[in-house]
């Protein structure tokens, strides 16, 4: 079916002339004759049956309905323009549009995307902060990084590795001791992932215990705000060392007790089925779980890490 659209010029006209207020202006940028820009825009006019511009002997002036038309015109030329002007400077290269959870993105992924890069350098790598799922028809996304169960219909998952955090707080709140017991760590305050609600019931019952106020406590969506508030004297916090590894070097953080929380969900690569077959997807994909196996393979042994 034919689509209800104007054609390109007349917009460009009537954007041209809506910005100017004035036919004249629009003809000079455009390189058009005033007449054939007067033209374009009684075309356009016609076309939706709507007056967009009041003439008069002073010049032009937009309607309401023209005002508001140009400035969604406006807004999709420009739009339209971003796309074209990427489009060509790619020259042909591939792009891939990653979306990922924030912290990890920036602790674990960021730090290893330049070998990647190295590797295939005709490939450009976009990253977007998602913390929750959302359906890839309505994104331009091409792949996710989440962490979860992996089960994200209309999508193959590819699991990278677990969390396995640990509670960690300021060495202040150590009181000169090596690590806490589960029993004082639960007189202290908790600070809550929104994202992981359940984390310290789950973190207090691996050990046997039940803890009434285990899901008390501020919440934080992010690891990296839970890190600073731990870092601050807020609270312990649980989180996998792997997201806080400088600030455990250099002792802003400490593992009050070694015990990790074992979960069956994982951080995943997440891909559509529909672009599973995508060589960029499938290079991205080899390359990220060779850095996910050599992670597992460096993690091993490493008491403060655990196994992934």
């Amino acid at each position: 079916m034919r689509r209800k659209i104007p054609s390109t010029t007349a917009l460009v006209c009537f954007e041209a002339a809506a910005r100017h207020e004035s036919f004249t202006k629009a003809s000079l940028e455009l390189s058009l004759t005033q007449g054939a820009v007067c033209r374009q825009i009684a075309g356009l006019e016609a076309f939706l049956n709507v007056e967009l511009f009041r003439r008069s002997r002073r010049g032009v002036k937009l309607t309401d309905a023209g005002l508001s038309y140009s400035r969604r015109v406006a807004a999709q030329l420009d739009a339209v323009e971003r796309e074209t002007l990427s489009v060509m400077g790619q020259q042909g290269a591939g792009t891939l549009e990653l979306a990922v959870v924030p912290t990890f993105g920036t602790q674990w992924l960021l730090p290893r995307l330049k070998q990647f890069q190295q590797l295939h350098p005709e490939v450009t790598v976009n990253l977007t902060n998602r913390t929750r799922p959302f359906l890839f028809a309505d994104t331009d996304f091409d792949a996710a990084i989440y962490f979860g169960d992996g089960d994200w219909s209309g999508t193959q998952g590819y699991r990278l590795m677990a969390e396995n955090p640990v509670p960690v707080c300021s060495p202040d709140q150590m009181d000169g001791k090596e690590r806490l017991s589960p029993a004082h760590i639960a007189t202290l305050p908790l600070l809550q992932q929104s994202t992981r609600p359940y984390a310290w019931r789950q973190w207090f019952g691996s050990q046997a215990l039940n803890v009434a106020k285990d899901m008390t406590g501020p919440r934080y969506e992010l690891f990296s705000m839970l890190a600073q508030a731990a870092m601050h004297g807020m609270g312990l916090a649980l989180i996998p060392p792997f997201l806080i590894k400088r600030e455990l070097e250099e002792r802003r953080l400490v593992i009050a007790n070694p015990h990790a929380l074992t979960s069956t969900q994982a951080y995943y690569l997440i891909i559509p089925e529909r672009k599973v077959e995508s060589a960029v997807l499938q290079a991205f994909r080899r390359w990220l779980s060779l850095e996910a196996q050599r992670y597992a393979l460096e993690s091993i042994g490493d008491s403060g890490e655990g196994s992934p």
